[in-house]
């Protein structure tokens, strides 16, 4: 069970070359979490093995960012985004984050596979006023609508910016989208 944590203003980061790597099950549950997440979140295997894996979710990010990435990855796609995780103490650090539907033999996704690197500083700049708006949206129309509100404005964003979601976080991480 996530405790209740308050978060502080202290960051830790990955370093140069890092990754973190997990898997879930279909329902977000951790099935494997790699040294490098026991590390940079301070839990240990056996409170994270089984659990959700909002464990490390910081208030910071809006639930509209986690409910399009849920919509992303149940159609079979994979989901790159700038996410913001919280600690066991509360401390906060940065990853761009890629997850990815793990398939059986017969293409079904039995589970989903993540891999976090450090993402430019840059990135983060960029995505901090977007995911501040967001969550403005959020406490504004409630707990009920919040997730759907705020995936709309993110939506709506990159419609205006004339591109694609994957390739917003793919230009901002620094890559181009193939």
């Amino acid at each position: 069970m996530k405790k209740n944590i308050t978060p502080t203003q202290q960051e830790v980061r990955l370093g140069d070359g890092e990754m973190i790597v997990s898997k879930t099950d279909l329902t977000g549950r951790i099935t494997y979490a790699n040294r490098t997440f026991m590390r940079i979140s301070n839990f240990a295997e056996r409170d994270l093995l089984g659990v959700q894996h909002n464990v490390v979710r910081h208030p910071d990010m809006p639930r509209g960012v986690y409910r399009f990435m849920w919509e992303t990855l149940k159609s079979g796609q994979e989901f790159f985004g700038l996410v913001k995780n919280m600690t066991s103490e509360g401390h906060f650090y940065w990853v761009f984050a890629n997850v990815t539907p793990d398939l059986d033999a017969s293409g079904r996704a039995m589970g989903y596979f993540s891999v976090r690197r450090p993402p430019p500083a840059h990135a983060v700049r960029a995505a901090i006023p977007l995911y501040e708006a967001m969550l403005r949206l959020e406490r504004e129309v409630g707990p009920a609508t919040a997730p759907d509100a705020s995936m709309a404005m993110l939506k709506k964003t990159i419609a205006d910016l004339n591109t694609t979601y994957d390739r917003f976080v793919l230009d901002l991480y620094g890559q181009k989208a193939g």
